[in-house]
Order: C-alpha cells, then sequence, then structure tokens
C-alpha cells in the first residue's frame, strides 16, 4: 500500500527543500558555476543531449555533471567516457533529486573549478518540477516519439522551466507529433522559456543550444559581478 501524505506534510517537505536549495544555490554562486537542471520523461534524450553538449563546450569551459538515477551508473559511465567529470547520486525509491541529495554531493564536484554545472535528473515530469535543487536553469526535454499533448498533461514542469528543447526532430517525418501544437500548448503556459528544436543523429539545432548556453553564462557572471560590486559599496 502507498503511504497518504497530507498537504501539510507536503507543504513542510517543500519548504524544508527550498530552504536547503537556496543554500546550494550560494554555494553555486560563490563558486561562479552556472547549474542547469534538465528535466524530461525516460528515453527522452538527456545523457544523449549531455553527450552532444559537452564535447564542445569542454573545449572552452570547465564542465561537470550531476549524473541522477534510481539504480546504476551507466547513464554516468557514458559522460565519463568523454572525459567528463561525473558525480552520481542514486536515488534508490526516489523518483526525483532533492536538495538535500545534491548538497551532499557539492565539494565533490570542485565547483571552483566549473563553469557549468549540469544536473541530469531522474527522468519524471512530475516530482522534479517541485523540488528546487538551487540551479539556475530549468531545461525540459521533450522527445518527438512522445505525446505532443505532454504539456497539457504535465502543466507545472513546463510552466516553471527556462527552456523547453524538443528532442529526436530527426524522426518528425515518421511520427504523429505535431510540432506546432506542442509549441503552442508549450507557449499558453510559458510564454517566456526559450524553445529549441533539436536532433542529435544530425546536429541540427545545436549551434543555437550552445550558443544560448554560453550567453546563459556570461548573463548570470554578470549579475554576479554586480552583486559584488553593491556589496563592496
Amino acid at each position: 500500500m502507498h503511504e497518504i501524505v497530507d498537504e501539510h506534510t507536503i507543504e513542510r517537505i517543500l519548504d524544508a527543500n527550498e530552504e536547503l536549495g537556496r543554500h546550494n544555490r550560494q554555494h553555486f554562486d560563490e563558486a561562479g558555476s552556472l547549474v542547469i537542471n534538465l528535466m524530461s520523461a525516460p528515453g527522452a534524450g538527456k545523457t544523449t543531449l549531455l553527450e552532444k553538449t559537452l564535447a564542445p563546450l569542454g573545449n572552452k569551459y570547465r564542465c561537470g555533471v550531476i549524473e541522477g538515477d534510481m539504480v546504476g551508473e551507466l547513464d554516468a559511465e557514458r559522460l565519463r567516457k568523454i572525459g567528463t567529470s561525473v558525480t552520481q547520486i542514486s536515488t534508490g525509491k526516489a523518483c526525483h533529486l532533492d536538495a538535500k541529495m545534491v548538497a551532499r554531493v557539492l565539494h565533490e564536484q570542485h565547483l571552483n573549478q566549473t563553469d557549468f554545472l549540469f544536473i541530469e535528473n531522474v527522468g519524471n515530469l512530475v516530482c522534479p518540477a517541485e523540488f528546487f535543487l538551487g540551479e539556475h536553469l530549468r531545461v525540459v526535454l521533450l522527445s518527438v516519439t512522445e505525446g505532443d499533448d505532454k504539456p497539457v498533461k504535465y502543466p507545472v514542469i513546463f510552466h516553471k522551466c527556462d527552456a523547453v528543447v524538443f528532442t529526436k526532430c530527426d524522426l518528425l517525418p515518421h511520427v504523429s507529433f505535431d510540432l506546432s501544437n506542442a509549441i503552442g500548448h508549450v507557449r499558453a503556459l510559458n510564454s517566456r522559456a526559450k524553445i529549441f528544436q533539436l536532433s542529435s543523429v544530425t546536429g541540427s539545432g545545436f549551434d543555437e543550444w550552445i550558443s544560448w548556453l554560453t550567453s546563459q553564462l556570461i548573463v548570470h557572471r554578470n549579475k554576479q559581478y554586480q552583486v559584488f560590486a553593491a556589496a563592496q559599496g
């Protein structure tokens, strides 16, 4: 039987997580790292996206990954093979990462040597949306092999994200996924989210994706400089 948790208990859990998430954010900011939380349903292509992203980024920037999976290190090993520093978090029965899990590994990542820190969350379109980890950006992946109504069915995660990445777009001619329909659903929920259409097979869309990431790092560091300058008077 599933344990029933009342609303007040859920609120206390989320409040405690939010507080620890802010503590994580402070560590990230002090380290100068831009932290991106990647979220999606299982099989949408988070690890493949990271493989194709870290190859060009790693030539210029220091990159690290926190890899979240319920069991095993298959995805972590894939990323280590391309020379990326990866810290594994095995969540066991938990279907998402939370701020406490991330806090435990902060010092293992050598954040003072990291420009980009990617957090690959557990494959799930529900729970990860509610748990702030301290990240600066939230990116949701949606594969074209899934339904184009996913934003309608899982509105919270799309409403709270900074970018939506449509993956496996080379398959669009072979599936019934209506891309314009899906984009319309996203826009109805979140007009500010940046939208990307990528194919890891053809490489389409990756130049724009990489450019956006690097621009976000510049924006982040400018904000941190302004905060530092204000503190110095």
